[in-house]
């Protein structure tokens, strides 16, 4: 999520954990294990039942985020956040080294820990949210408002990689609330309608074969548009994958029984919308 301060980058994400599913039972106990492992505290005699939400901030040192330590090797933040959601706030301002650090257990779902005496390996299945201001003010989506040098905004973004970028199936410009819609104090749509949509959507994906096996059609312009893209150079073949992945759910959401072109285009606008962060 890209946009200035007080457009509700950081409400959002405490939502998500709200419109994930219970964690099962195995995922229970490797979530209880690794929070064990790291020290956390636990619920009284049960084991962890909800996914959680990690937060680390911006200045947290590579060690606490893949884990380590100097005389037992500790689950870090990337593995606290398993099953669960990983949220950096203030993206720009973490260390490359620690951005970067995050694409191999982005793709394999654990994270390798080597030291001296040994190497262990984490789990790392977490979903990936972030957000950054537009740039280091924060008031670039203003006109004449920004105070940063071309070299400041270019210091923000180059700490986000390409690669890095690819392995976001989602990038979402925000903009602050107009104002006449806080004065009217408009109630929003509660966590648990929207979660209701999404128990939905999963429960199509479900019927399928969630393990992905069978997938409803595709149809031909929903095809030829995704060609036309990876033709042009567009996307990669990373990126294809995603956005057909969002496009599948897409139109789970609305109950669509096969992927049309509106759902595909709808899934490159939201992966396409990264040129905020890079511009």
């Amino acid at each position: 999520m890209v946009g200035p301060p007080g457009s509700g980058k950081t409400m959002l994400a405490e939502r998500l954990p709200g419109l994930l599913p219970a964690l099962t039972p195995e995922e229970s106990l490797t979530v209880t294990r690794v929070h064990s492992a790291a020290g956390r505290p636990l619920p009284d005699g049960v084991l962890v039942s909800h996914p959680p939400f990690r937060a680390p901030h911006h200045s947290a040192s590579l060690v606490a985020l893949i884990g380590g330590g100097s005389w037992s090797l500790r689950p870090g933040e990337i593995s606290l956040a398993t099953h669960g959601v990983l949220f950096l706030d203030e993206m720009g301002e973490f260390p490359v080294a620690a951005l970067e650090a995050l694409r191999q257990p982005l793709e394999e779902g654990v994270i390798r820990v080597s030291r001296a005496g040994g190497t262990v390996a984490f789990p790392a299945q977490f979903l990936l949210a972030a957000a950054m201001n537009p740039c280091p003010c924060g008031e670039g989506v203003f006109e004449g408002a920004c105070r940063c040098t071309d070299a400041d905004r270019a210091r923000y973004t180059r700490r986000l990689s390409a690669p890095l970028l690819d392995r976001f199936d989602l990038v979402v410009p925000l903009a602050r609330p107009d104002p006449d819609q806080l004065l009217a104090d408009l109630p929003g749509e509660p966590t648990a309608v929207s979660a209701a949509r999404v128990v939905a959507a999963r429960d199509r994906a479900a019927a399928r074969g969630g393990d992905g096996a069978v997938e409803p059609p595709l149809h031909p312009k929903a095809a030829g548009l995704l060609a036309s893209k990876l033709r042009k150079g567009a996307l990669t073949a990373r990126g294809l994958h995603k956005v057909a992945r969002v496009a599948r759910t897409v139109a789970d959401l609305v109950g669509a029984e096969q992927v049309e072109e509106e759902h595909v285009s709808d899934a490159l606008c939201l992966r396409t919308a990264r040129q905020v962060v890079t511009r």
